[in-house]
């Protein structure tokens, strides 16, 4: 028996800031978006607890509700957001083609335009205390969070320069950073090992990973061990910024859409279009610099945008 197969105008693969960002610009453009939530619906902001730099929140907003209002506001105008994940994918390599793509790996649905907003997955440490405190004082982003620990003293665990920069950063706000090493030297540029060794209130920890993070309800502590002697030691810190990079979510594109070595989507020039026409990529998919919401959002208004310039070409 035949199956009737859905046909979408414009496709959002993801939710978070840019997904929803391009819904409330394509769904006012009339592209009638359907908007799957993916795995994390709200994606990495509803981990956090507390969002101080996104405009328009002059008290700040807590993460999950700050995506339950941009979902919200998406809908408003006739998005469709639907909880479920894109499994499979064949993209279309004409111009005007249909792209195809599968919903929990056994409906299958057909779009004009695809937007993949799916964001990217921070690396943890993976070890039960880390988890335990992920939102009480364990963040992957020393930018969003490290105002929240003003003054206080913090740790951070990475050698790359992300890790470098975020140190750095922290060293501006903190009183005093341990920055942990795994190996017996950092994998940062000579430049940026610089800027971190010319900082007094940095502390740098070769041989070092972490043991476990101290505390019930909040960090209090981290215990670190030494992986040539086996010495461990205890510090007293209030945030713990793990540093050790981001996976971005496009394994289902591999193959497909031109990406860096590390899976990041490549957008032409200062638009979000990629190397297949119709398909638009936005937020931390395609973005290992700035990995901010208000970036993200940004974004995702450009891809909608896009999408909305390239249906006028082919329709």
């Amino acid at each position: 028996m035949s199956q009737n197969i859905e046909r979408i105008k414009t496709l959002i693969v993801g939710s978070g800031p840019a997904g929803y960002t391009a819904a409330i610009y394509a769904a006012r453009a009339d592209l009638k978006p359907v908007l799957y939530t993916g795995m994390e619906p709200g994606g990495q902001l509803t981990t956090t607890t507390e969002v101080d730099n996104f405009p328009g929140y002059p008290q700040g907003v807590d993460g999950p509700t700050m995506m339950v209002e941009l979902q919200e506001q998406a809908e408003r105008f006739g998005t469709q957001v639907r909880i479920g994940m894109i499994t499979e994918v064949q993209l279309s390599k004409e111009i005007g083609g249909i792209h195809k793509a599968m919903v929990d790996g056994k409906t299958p649905i057909e779009a004009e335009t695809v937007i993949i907003s799916t964001g990217a997955t921070a690396k943890y440490l993976n070890i039960p205390s880390e988890q335990k405190l992920r939102g009480g004082g364990v963040s992957a982003c020393a930018v969003c969070d490290g105002f929240f620990y003003k003054g206080q003293e913090v740790a951070i665990v990475g050698a790359g320069d992300t890790a470098a920069e975020e140190a750095s950063y922290l060293a501006n706000i903190c009183s005093k950073v341990t920055m942990l090493v795994r190996k017996g030297e950092m994998r940062a540029s000579k430049a940026m090992q610089h800027r971190v060794n010319s900082l007094d209130n940095i502390v740098i920890k070769y041989f070092t990973e972490v043991e476990e993070v101290l505390g019930d309800q909040v960090v209090e502590g981290l215990r670190m061990v030494n992986n040539q002697t086996g010495e461990k030691e205890d510090i007293a810190i209030t945030g713990l910024f793990i540093a050790i990079g981001h996976k971005p979510n496009t394994d289902i594109f591999k193959g497909q859409l031109d990406m860096d070595e590390t899976g990041y989507v490549h957008t032409k020039g200062k638009t979000t279009k990629t190397n297949l026409p119709g398909v638009f990529a936005c937020g931390d998919v395609q973005d290992k610099e700035y990995r901010q919401a208000i970036t993200a959002a940004g974004t995702g208004c450009m891809a909608a945008l896009d999408a909305e310039r390239y249906l006028a070409t082919v329709e």
